[in-house]
């Protein structure tokens, strides 16, 4: 049986499934069936490679190299109706500097209104999801007014992802079908955000990704569900009223105000310095926290009124050299603002500083501790006797931890991991003990049982 003999359903479901369009164009040659059927593809996917950018900037092989906007152009023309379209280039190419181009090229300009314009209204009344992810060294000094030409041409259009951009919002209209949107490292036209606030009324996933040109910003979406929001130190002040907000995760510096108004969120990540003030207005149903910080001291003043938190990941971000302060921050503050928590995840730096502040004064006991089920602590061991001290004073309270997962430092003696472990076990053998692995840059490994 040949290619040909296939089924024309089947043959359509194999080249679907391909994930580069590069791929789809070299199957048109395998055979009759695959070259017409491979216009029938409902999405494009091409991305230029860093190979190709180095081919085209090269003098002996740029005349051998078509190029990428003349292929990506011919792959939409030969194509028929299309549901998804995502064009980019590589994230190896985000290495390249203004030091290592000798020109003003638009080659790779790829959110240049011309260059959109001459293939999106073809595709665009059955288009669904759209991404285009620009070259920063050309596309970073042009201002582009892409996204209205977008808003003009994709009225059905419900997922939109742009990266590596600067966007104008003139002439920017309602999507009213859009509900999903992504800017990741754009510099957005919209200090307030509020043309993103009244064009995009429905969406209900919202992702800003180091987006620079913000200066008072404030997200008010009625159906937000999910948001992914990374700030740079340049806003004065971040806002967020999204009353159906579920999941909610932030990373910030230092802004003077944050108030957010999400009364139904329940899942919060929270990466911050400092704040000269932190509003949570009306919400009262957060069981996830994720809280990092440089100065764990300020979780109990952020957080005084979630006492709903039931499930707590912690960590003591890296200090810059020129913030560098001594807190000390003590095991038992976590149960005095969150008196229901079941589970307790601590960072490296989260654990050092509670066994620090232990072995200045031990554990107090006037706060009940009895709620805990389940522990994970990140440890660098550096004096054992006294992170076995800490370690079974935290049993002694918490009496009801069913299980402990101990994930020691990569760098650690094995000896003396292993030491710590059979100390642990004999010390309370109800517990379900679990020994692991960690190590800066590279996900927790080697999680076994130890009992």
């Amino acid at each position: 049986m040949s290619m040909d003999d296939l089924p024309p359903s089947l043959v359509l479901e194999i080249l679907s499934r391909l994930t580069d369009s590069t791929d789809l164009a070299r199957c048109r040659v395998v055979c009759k069936t695959f070259n017409s059927l491979s216009n029938d593809v409902r999405s494009i996917n091409l991305t230029c490679s860093m190979s190709r950018y180095l081919n085209s900037r090269s003098p002996e092989a740029n005349l051998l190299v078509t190029p990428f906007k003349t292929v990506f152009k011919d792959h939409v023309h030969r194509s028929g109706r299309l549901d998804s379209v995502s064009l980019g280039v590589d994230k190896s190419l985000g290495g390249i500097t203004f030091d290592d181009v000798e020109d003003d090229s638009d080659d790779l300009y790829l959110t240049d209104t011309s260059f959109v314009n001459s293939w999106l209204p073809r595709i665009a009344p059955d288009l669904k999801s759209l991404s285009i992810s620009d070259f920063w060294v050309q596309s970073c000094w042009r201002r582009s007014d892409a996204l209205s030409l977008i808003s003009l041409s994709c009225r059905g259009l419900v997922k939109l992802l742009v990266r590596n951009a600067w966007l104008s919002v003139d002439g920017l209209i309602p999507m009213q079908m859009l509900t999903s949107l992504t800017f990741e490292f754009v510099r957005l036209d919209d200090e307030d955000l509020s043309k993103i606030n009244s064009c995009f009324p429905n969406l209900k996933e919202l992702n800003l990704i180091g987006v620079g040109g913000l200066r008072e910003p404030k997200i008010n979406l009625l159906h937000l569900i999910t948001c992914q929001w990374s700030v740079s130190n340049a806003p004065l002040s971040l806002a967020i009223c999204a009353p159906k907000l579920a999941n909610f995760q932030l990373k910030c510096i230092r802004p003077r105000l944050i108030v957010l108004e999400v009364s139904s969120l329940s899942a919060f990540d929270l990466s911050i310095e400092d704040t000269d003030e932190f509003k949570l207005i009306n919400c009262h149903c957060i069981e996830y926290l994720q809280f990092e910080s440089p100065n764990l001291t300020c979780l109990s003043s952020l957080f005084r009124s979630c006492k709903t938190v039931k499930r707590l990941e912690m960590d003591s971000a890296r200090r810059s050299e020129h913030n560098k302060v001594t807190t000390t921050f003590r095991f038992e503050t976590i149960f005095e603002s969150f008196p229901l928590l079941s589970y307790l995840d601590l960072g490296p730096g989260a654990w050092h500083d509670m066994e620090t502040s232990f072995r200045m004064g031990g554990l107090k006991y006037r706060i009940e501790m009895n709620t805990l089920k389940e522990l994970v602590a990140h440890i660098l061991v550096q004096e054992v006797e006294s992170t076995l001290a800490f370690i079974f004073s935290v049993l002694d309270n918490c009496t009801k931890l069913s299980n402990v997962s101990l994930l020691i430092h990569h760098d650690v003696d094995p000896l003396v991991a292993s030491y710590l472990m059979s100390r642990c076990r004999s010390y309370c053998s109800q517990v379900r003990w679990r020994l692991g692995i960690w190590k800066e840059g590279i996900k927790d490994t080697c999680v076994s049982d130890a009992n």
